[in-house]
C-alpha cells in the first residue's frame, strides 16, 4: 500500500462535515427567500390590500438591494474573518426572516387600525395608510434579509477553498451549491402548509429560526482547518497539499496589473458580460418571485393545496434535474470536439438560450392543463441556470485574475439593476391588465392572462438577444492584456 492511500485511509474526514454545514446554510437561504412569494397571493394581499404593483415594488427592491451588498459582502467576510463573518451573515439574514411576522402589528400601530377591514370602514384613505404601511415595512424587512444573504456564498465559497485542495474545490462547490435547489423543492411543501395552519407570520418565525439553529452548530464546529481539534496531520497535508503552487501563483497576481475601475468600462467584454446578466437575471427572479401567485390567478390554484405544491414542486424539480448538465456540454465540446473553451462555452450558451423560448408556448398550452406551464417553466428556468454557470465562467476566459472579482460585482449589479425593472414591470402591468379586463388582449388572451403571457415572451427571447448582443461585441476570443 502506498504513502499516499495509506494517508487517505488515515486522516480525518471533517471537511465534508463542513460542506454539509454550508449545504444546510444554503437551503436556510433558499427557504428564508421564497416564504413571501408562496404566502403572498392567498394570505398577505388579502391582509393588507396589497396590488400587484406592492408586490413587484418589493421584489424589485429586493433584486437590486441584494445585488448592490453582494459588491461589498466579500470584503466584509474577509475583514471579519469566515467564522464571525458568515455568523453575523446568518444571523442578520435570519433576523430580518423572523421580522416580517411584525409586518401585521407594526401596521396596527402605526397607523391605529387593527386590521384592514377597520380601516376601511374609517375611510378609503385609512385603508391606503394601513396597506402603504405595511408595504414600507415589508421593504425594510426584505433589505435586512439581503443584506445578510449577500454574505452566504462569498463566506461558503471562502470556506471551501480553506478546508479543501484545488482538486476538491469544485466538487465541494457543487455539493454545498444543491442546497439552493433543496430550498427550492422544500419550500412549495413546508411553507404553504405552515401557513395555513399556524398564519403567515409563523411561516417567516419558523423558516427564520432555522437559521439561528445553524449558528449555534457553526460555533462550536468551525474553526481555521490548523486549529480545528477535528482535524488530525493527514487531512491537513491534504488540504495544504497546493501551498507551494499557490504561493507562486500568488507572486504572478501580484505582479500582474489590475484593470482600474473605471477604466473596466472602456472593454468590449466588461459590456458583453453586462449584456449577459442585465437581460436574463430578471428572468429567474420573475419565475422564482410569481410563479405561486401565476398558479393561483391563472387556474384558481392555490400554494397550499396538494395540486398547487405538486406544480411548483415540479417546476424546479425539472430545473435541479436539468441545469446538472449546464457545466457538461461546453467540456463536451472542448474535450470531444477539440473545441476552445471560450468558443465551446458560447456554443453551449447559445443552445441553452433556445430553452427559454418553450415558456412561449406556456400560456396556450395551459388552456388544456396547468401541468403544462409548470413543466415548461421549468424547462426555461433550467436554461437560465445552465447559461449562468456558463457565462461566469467568460469572465475567466477574457479577464485577469486580478479583475475578476470587479467585473463579477460588476455584473451582479447589472443583474440586479434588470432584475428590479422587470419586477416593477410585471407587477404594474398585472394591475394595469386586471382592471382593463377584456380591453388588455394579447395573442388571444385578455386581461391578467395576456399579460402573463407577455411576460412568458420577453422571458422566452431574453437569451437569445442577449447571446447577440455578447457576441456582437466579442465576435471571437479575445482575452484583455495589461
Amino acid at each position: 500500500m502506498t504513502n499516499e492511500s495509506t494517508q487517505t485511509k488515515l486522516m480525518t474526514n471533517w471537511r465534508w462535515w463542513l460542506c454539509s454545514l454550508l449545504f444546510v446554510a444554503t437551503t436556510i437561504n433558499y427557504l428564508d427567500r421564497q416564504v413571501l412569494s408562496l404566502t403572498y397571493e392567498e394570505f398577505i394581499k388579502p391582509e393588507f390590500g396589497w396590488t400587484d404593483a406592492d408586490y413587484g415594488t418589493i421584489t424589485s427592491f429586493f433584486s437590486i438591494f441584494y445585488a448592490l451588498c453582494c459588491l461589498f459582502a466579500g470584503k466584509f467576510i474577509d475583514w471579519m474573518g469566515t467564522k464571525k463573518g458568515y455568523l453575523w451573515s446568518i444571523g442578520v439574514w435570519s433576523a430580518g426572516a423572523c421580522l416580517h411576522a411584525l409586518c401585521g402589528y407594526g401596521s396596527s400601530l402605526l397607523t391605529g387600525s387593527p386590521d384592514l377591514a377597520a380601516a376601511t370602514k374609517i375611510g378609503s384613505n385609512a385603508a391606503l395608510a394601513f396597506s402603504t404601511t405595511s408595504v414600507y415595512l415589508f421593504l425594510f424587512c426584505r433589505g435586512i434579509l439581503a443584506l445578510g444573504e449577500s454574505g452566504n456564498f462569498p463566506a461558503a465559497i471562502k470556506v471551501t477553498a480553506e478546508y479543501n485542495p484545488k482538486k476538491d474545490r469544485a466538487y465541494s462547490t457543487s455539493l454545498f451549491n444543491a442546497g439552493a435547489s433543496v430550498g427550492a423543492l422544500a419550500a412549495p411543501l413546508c411553507i404553504p402548509p405552515l401557513a395555513k395552519s399556524l398564519g403567515w407570520e409563523w411561516a417567516f418565525v419558523v423558516i427564520g429560526a432555522f437559521g439561528f439553529l445553524w449558528m449555534f452548530f457553526w460555533q462550536f464546529m468551525y474553526d481555521k482547518p490548523e486549529k480545528s481539534k477535528h482535524v488530525n496531520q493527514a487531512e491537513l497535508d491534504y488540504i495544504h497539499q497546493d501551498d507551494e503552487a499557490e504561493a507562486a501563483a500568488k507572486v504572478a497576481e501580484k505582479e500582474e496589473k489590475a484593470i482600474p475601475f473605471f477604466k473596466c468600462f472602456t472593454y468590449r467584454q466588461t459590456w458583453s458580460f453586462i449584456c449577459g446578466k442585465l437581460l436574463t437575471d430578471g428572468v429567474w427572479w420573475f419565475f422564482l418571485f410569481w410563479a405561486p401567485s401565476y398558479f393561483q390567478n391563472q387556474f384558481g390554484i392555490k400554494a397550499s393545496e396538494p395540486l398547487g405544491q405538486g406544480l411548483i414542486f415540479t417546476l424546479y424539480a425539472i430545473v435541479t434535474v436539468v441545469s446538472i448538465f449546464g457545466g457538461y456540454l461546453p467540456k463536451l465540446f472542448v474535450e470531444k470536439r477539440g473545441m476552445h473553451p471560450y468558443s465551446g462555452r458560447m456554443l453551449a450558451m447559445l443552445i441553452f438560450a433556445f430553452l427559454p423560448l418553450v415558456a412561449l408556448a406556456a400560456q396556450p398550452l395551459g388552456v388544456q392543463s396547468p401541468w403544462w406551464p409548470a413543466i415548461l417553466i421549468g424547462i426555461a428556468a433550467a436554461g437560465h441556470q445552465a447559461w449562468s454557470a456558463n457565462l461566469f465562467s467568460t469572465i475567466g476566459d477574457m479577464f485577469p485574475k486580478s479583475t475578476i472579482a470587479t467585473i463579477t460585482g460588476v455584473g451582479a449589479t447589472a443583474g440586479g439593476f434588470g432584475s428590479m425593472v422587470i419586477q416593477k414591470v410585471a407587477g404594474n402591468m398585472f394591475d394595469t391588465a386586471e382592471a382593463a379586463g377584456s380591453a388588455f388582449q394579447f395573442m388571444g388572451f385578455e386581461g391578467k392572462p395576456a399579460g402573463y403571457f407577455i411576460m412568458f415572451c420577453f422571458c422566452g427571447i431574453a437569451y437569445l438577444i442577449s447571446w447577440v448582443a455578447m457576441k456582437l461585441l466579442v465576435p471571437k476570443y479575445s482575452p484583455i492584456k495589461v
